[in-house]
């Protein structure tokens, strides 16, 4: 089937993307910043700061997926912190880019992941699509970026493909292990949309995009159905069958707590996800119920 290296492999998406390829009959190595011999994965070690990589793990690879990068929501937003943010991305596409150049390897396909980000963080009636414009704010000047250095790829004539991600539910961790509070209420106005995906449905995009050659640009990796930030806590409050509070924790509150960063939370736009159906993708969980019965 392939040889497929993966950048972030340790991570939540890479974990379960790791798991599906190989049940798939691909051979899967691990980029990652320090070495684990616990792994069930053959392990090399890269260090984005030195600009340094274990070039064993190049060796007969096909394919390349990169999903490694600081978390946006991981601390606040300061000066260090946004920089950081940008070049845990941009650093580390241009140092993978330049090994395969100096190494000249015949990679078929260079994946990697981007955000919704993109288009900001507004709410609007706007439905985004991939021909939208970046936004004008920090999320749009960090994807901006991070999708010029992966785009760098196909002037070496590797097709490549970019996935803007929404939010992630898996039941291992991330977004939906902070959303089960003990009670669930909606956040600020809850007016906010809130684009989504099932872990599973986004593994199998990426999984697309290595076995579907037409594949190529940009695609939202974000269900078909658009929830409200209150409506997502409605139907997770019901799923998970705890309280739901109608007031919205103050908007003011979130902004003490959080500080700039806060906007992820309090703002967000419709995204389209027609664009990946149109390869003839279909989402095993295109409805947030059945996602969060699932997960």
């Amino acid at each position: 089937m392939g040889k497929v290296l993966i950048s972030g492999g340790s991570g939540l998406i890479g974990k379960r993307l790791s798991f599906l390829l190989r049940s798939k009959g691909y051979e899967v190595r691990i980029l990652s910043r320090t070495h684990k011999n616990e792994s069930e994965y053959p392990t090399y070690v890269w260090n984005i700061e030195k600009g340094t990589i274990d070039q064993a793990a190049f060796d007969q690879v096909d394919h390349i997926i990169h999903l490694s990068g600081s978390g946006i929501a991981d601390k606040r937003w300061t000066e260090k912190r946004k920089q950081d943010i940008i070049n845990s991305r941009v650093a580390s596409t241009q140092l993978l880019l330049q090994n395969v150049k100096d190494l000249q390897i015949p990679l078929k396909t260079f994946i990697s992941s981007s955000a919704i980000g993109y288009y900001g963080a507004v709410t609007s009636e706007t439905i985004f699509d991939e021909t939208s414009n970046p936004a004008d704010d920090f999320l749009g000047k960090v994807c901006e970026l991070w999708e010029q250095s992966v785009f760098q790829f196909t002037k070496e004539n590797i097709r490549t493909v970019a996935i803007r991600t929404g939010i992630v539910l898996s039941k291992t961790g991330g977004a939906l292990a902070k959303m089960k509070t003990p009670v669930i209420s909606p956040l600020g106005s809850g007016k906010q949309y809130m684009p989504w995906i099932h872990i599973d449905d986004l593994c199998n995009i990426y999984i697309k995009a290595i076995e579907d050659e037409k594949m190529s640009g940009v695609y939202n990796g974000v269900a078909p159905e658009h929830q409200t930030n209150t409506s997502f806590s409605k139907i997770l409050a019901k799923t998970v069958k705890r309280p739901f509070l109608p007031i919205g924790v103050p908007a003011f509150l979130l902004k003490m707590i959080f500080g700039e960063m806060a906007a992820i939370l309090l703002e967000g736009s419709r995204v389209s996800s027609q664009k990946i159906q149109d390869t003839g993708f279909s989402f095993q969980f295109p409805d947030l119920s059945s996602a969060l019965s699932d997960t």
